[in-house]
């Protein structure tokens, strides 16, 4: 079997997510078409060779409905014969878009494809999927589930009260997010990932004079007595900063063979070494990273000790520091240039905008090993080694 190598990684600028968002201007097909154009010019390659490009998005209605990653395909100029598609695993979509992509390199079936995800949570906000009184999960879920799902806020909560998380532990978590960010923004660590869009060169929600002072004096961000009596056990100490913000953006990240890579020319990044997916308690939800983790180490025959890097989506404070508890991993090698929290989470463009910060960080550092893994909503959790080369 061949392998899969990355061997150009972009993204945008992360934008808030909101009307007035550095990108809110900016339309989704257009965020993603971006990133494709960037990949194609700082890699060199004709994109006529590319094979297929596969997209993720969460919410694939209004302007990121009818198969975005298609018309982003045309907007950025590729021939009319390059194909796509867009997938939702919700928040891992796109790393799940570098599983197929990759394992399509792998299998034969292609020899050159991105894997690429876009959100624009500012023109198409989180649920505008599911109309007002729709329901989404149907009787069966209902029956199974008779005391009804919940929020991933309340998750969040409940992985706090399950592992004994403080609220400082959170906000000092998030407030390390940020020094990191920032400091790899103010070192140049993020240039060879980034492309500027339209005048915006910077994440907009990195907060440099981030501080644990600050943090506690905002409100817990999904108080609800309903849900409060239903969990006593919650101590309602998720705020809107020690959670991912909603934001705007587009990543994306050109795979291929090592074979196809040496006769293109083309300087491999890292190397895709395996892969995992998982499904856990939907109420939990987030806990998956954990179960994610140890299958694809067992995957990869690798120890936690043999990996260099770790990223760990940062939808909630409370969902890393839970992981790490149960693995037990060290901290100090986790979102080393900063998390969600800090640089943002829109939703589909996340697990490749983590893939590009991280082979671009293995790169800087010389690690060997790097694991990446996504929590996702409906108990769900994405994983995968890549190796340094």
């Amino acid at each position: 079997m061949r392998d899969a190598v990355i061997v150009e990684a972009v993204r945008t600028p992360i934008g808030k997510g909101r009307p007035n968002g550095s990108l809110a201007h900016v339309h989704p097909v257009e965020l993603l078409a971006h990133t494709l154009r960037t990949l194609v010019e700082r890699s060199g390659v004709d994109p006529s060779l590319i094979d297929d490009v596969i997209g993720g998005t969460v919410d694939q209605v209004g302007e990121q409905a009818m198969n975005t990653t298609r018309y982003a395909v045309l907007s950025a100029g590729f021939p009319e014969s390059v194909p796509a598609t867009t997938v939702d695993r919700q928040c891992g979509s796109s790393q799940q878009a570098v599983h197929f992509a990759a394992q399509g390199v792998m299998s034969g079936a292609y020899d050159l494809v991105v894997a690429c995800g876009v959100e624009s949570m500012s023109r198409v906000p989180m649920w505008s999927n599911v109309p007002e009184g729709k329901d989404p999960f149907g009787p069966g879920v209902a029956e199974r589930y008779p005391e009804g799902l919940i929020p991933q806020g309340i998750s969040a909560e409940l992985i706090a009260a399950k592992w004994s998380i403080s609220r400082e532990e959170m906000d000092a978590f998030a407030v390390e997010s940020h020094r990191k960010a920032a400091a790899a923004w103010e070192s140049g660590l993020f240039a060879d990932e980034v492309a500027p869009l339209d005048g915006v060169t910077r994440d907009e929600c990195v907060r440099p004079g981030s501080s644990t002072e600050v943090l506690a004096g905002l409100k817990p961000a999904y108080y609800d007595p309903a849900f409060g009596e239903r969990f006593p056990q919650i101590d309602w100490n998720v705020t809107a900063g020690n959670a991912s913000p909603v934001n705007d953006g587009a990543s994306a990240v050109l795979i291929t063979s090592s074979e196809t890579a040496a006769r293109l020319g083309l300087r491999p990044l890292a190397r895709l070494h395996s892969f995992a997916v998982t499904g856990s308690d939907p109420l939990l939800m987030l806990t998956g990273v954990v179960p994610a983790t140890e299958k694809v180490l067992r995957k990869a025959s690798l120890s936690l000790d043999d990996i260099d890097l770790f990223e760990v989506n940062e939808a909630f404070s409370s969902v890393v520091l839970a992981w790490r508890q149960e693995t037990g991993a060290d901290l100090s090698k986790v979102n080393v240039h900063g998390g969600a929290i800090a640089i943002g989470h829109p939703l589909g463009a996340s697990g490749t905008r983590l893939t590009t910060t991280l082979v671009h960080a293995m790169r800087a550092r010389g690690a060997r090993y790097a694991l990446q893994t996504m929590c996702e909503a409906g108990g769900l959790a994405n994983a995968m080694v890549l190796e340094g080369l």
